[in-house]
């Protein structure tokens, strides 16, 4: 089994299996978030309290749930890379962490333009925001440490380490809302709480 694995994590293998899969991966993602855009910002009924101001959430959501989803991600391909020594799993973590640094870039900053109205303010110290902000700052770090050194398998150990030190992020940013008393509203659990009108174009924002 893992000289299966190791054979299909070899760079030309890999390549050669991304090539092909990527174009279709793409079109996909593009239908789904088209899908879920036009129906979400054209088609949603307003809500009853924010009007059409909630409609950022299909921005905002799939930009967050992105953003932890890329870096559990990462810490798999960093623990891969550290204990398995396998480059392509390096590799694969300095590819994420930009993607990764945009997403919770975009989660930020349609956060705090959703949260305006409602708290009067566009930022505030909330438990969700701040852990949220921790992980833009660990990607940010992610990416220093891998241009940091002129080695990269040391460039790669070093990521790969902080990369696995960050990862107790993730629960605190999923569960900040159930563990203090925060401004950010409440779990959705999977978005059941939503009227099916507005969930069904979450999800497909979501899957794009």
């Amino acid at each position: 089994m893992w000289k299966t694995l190791h054979q299909l994590a070899a760079p030309p293998r890999l390549y050669q299996i991304c090539g092909r899969l990527v174009p279709w991966l793409a079109a996909a993602g593009i239908i789904a978030l088209a899908t879920g855009w036009v129906r979400g910002f054209g088609f949603a009924p307003a809500d009853y309290q924010q009007g059409e101001g909630y409609r950022i959430m299909y921005l905002h959501v799939p930009a967050a749930i992105w953003s932890m989803g890329i870096y559990a991600a990462m810490a798999v391909a960093a623990f891969t890379g550290l204990v398995w020594q396998m480059k392509m799993a390096t590799l694969a973590v300095a590819a994420m962490a930009p993607v990764g640094a945009v997403y919770t870039f975009i989660a930020l900053v349609t956060g705090a333009a959703w949260g305006k109205p409602m708290w009067g303010t566009w930022w505030v110290w909330d438990a969700r925001l701040t852990s949220e902000l921790v992980l833009l700052f660990l990607y940010a770090g992610v990416i220093a440490l891998w241009h940091a050194f002129d080695d990269r398998k040391m460039a790669g150990r070093a990521a790969g380490i902080l990369v696995l030190v960050g990862v107790v992020n993730l629960p605190v940013i999923h569960y900040s809302v159930e563990w203090w008393n925060t401004l950010h509203q409440g779990s959705t659990q999977m978005q059941q709480s939503i009227d099916p009108a507005m969930r069904s174009p979450l999800r497909w924002a979501i899957a794009g």
